[in-house]
């Protein structure tokens, strides 16, 4: 991406979130004179007002807990708000006027999460954290078998750039890709795609199932008892996504009857980001057949600079009456 400066008129460009020194630098650098650009966390009470007030750009990351509920009111001359994160969800549909463009920061983040699939995919299908153990207790079992992924099934739900990059790492494994996203079609090189509707096809064709799709309406509680139970008795499950998409409850019970099925999981029902703590209902990690991350996937050396400025080229486009990605439709969750 190039880091060229907007070439519009001014436009009031406002920060939601507490941005650091290096970050501000970053946003006032590419934007240049083509825009003033505002960090709302710095400010009194009655700038912070006014600011809201005029702003015609927000750049957000986690907007419920960055605005109070009291200020989505003010928000008259907003035209769009450009999301840090790759979801949407976080997003208060009911407060924010229905005139605003919200658009989520779509493959920001895709490389390294890919790459993190792959490591726990390795990890579960190689049992490598079990033979660490058994290792730790002893125990060397030379004849202990492990999994070959060449030539299996890698379903994917959700195909967007997260999909699409891990669709490539497996690839390079030998696996054949069947995947699920909106329209049923894609240009990336698959064996199979799919809507919602072949959910069950694709689950129960997966060897190694990855969820990689956006928490909404209709994929809340998506993968539950019946779900998984479509699935192969020794099947990989992973997900990078949002924890509620899969029923919890019906994950640790499926895990504990089916001790050949496995699990990585990254995106967990309560983290301290989203929910003020990190807690499980069940004791997952005490389970053998799981491995989990703490929602890390994306962080590698920087990465938010590359996010960053990826969504700054989003507003530019934006700015400059060109078309936008990562446009969130509201009816997919309010």
């Amino acid at each position: 991406m190039t880091n060229s400066p907007v070439t519009a008129n001014k436009h009031p460009i406002v920060v939601t979130y507490k941005a650091g020194e290096p970050r501000r630098a970053q946003i006032r650098e590419y934007f240049g004179t083509g825009s003033e650009v505002s960090f709302l966390s710095d400010m009194p009470p009655g700038l912070r007002q006014q600011t809201l007030i005029n702003g015609e750009v927000m750049l957000s990351w986690f907007l419920r807990k960055e605005l109070g509920p009291s200020e989505f009111g003010l928000l008259k001359s907003v035209r769009m708000i450009q999301l840090l994160s790759a979801g949407a969800d976080s997003v208060p549909y009911a407060d924010v006027p229905v005139d605003i463009i919200i658009a989520g920061n779509v493959g920001a983040y895709a490389e390294p999460m890919a790459e993190h699939v792959l490591a726990m995919t390795l990890a579960l299908a190689k049992n490598l954290f079990r033979e660490h153990r058994n290792l730790m207790r002893g125990e060397f079992n030379q004849s202990a078998l492990n999994r070959k992924l060449s030539g299996s099934i890698c379903g994917i739900l959700g195909f967007g750039g997260i999909g699409r990059a891990t669709a490539r790492l497996m690839r390079v494994l030998g696996m054949r890709i069947h995947a699920v996203n909106t329209s049923g079609k894609t240009d990336e090189p698959v064996e199979y795609i799919g809507t919602l509707d072949s959910l069950r096809r694709v689950l129960s064709a997966a060897d190694v199932f990855v969820i990689s799709l956006p928490l909404k309406k209709e994929t809340r509680g998506l993968i539950g008892k019946q779900e998984l139970e479509w699935m192969k008795p020794n099947a990989i499950l992973i997900n990078v996504a949002r924890g509620e998409i899969i029923d919890e409850a019906a994950l640790y019970a499926h895990l504990v009857t089916n001790p050949d099925f496995s699990a990585g999981i990254d995106a967990w029902w309560a983290e301290p980001f989203a929910h003020g703590e990190f807690h499980t209902r069940y004791p997952l990690l005490e389970l053998p057949n799981l491995i989990g991350s703490p929602h890390n996937s994306a962080m590698v050396p920087g990465i938010t600079d590359e996010a960053t400025m990826r969504a700054l080229e989003n507003v530019k486009r934006f700015l400059d009456n060109k078309p936008i990605i990562g446009v969130v439709r509201r009816e997919d969750y309010v």
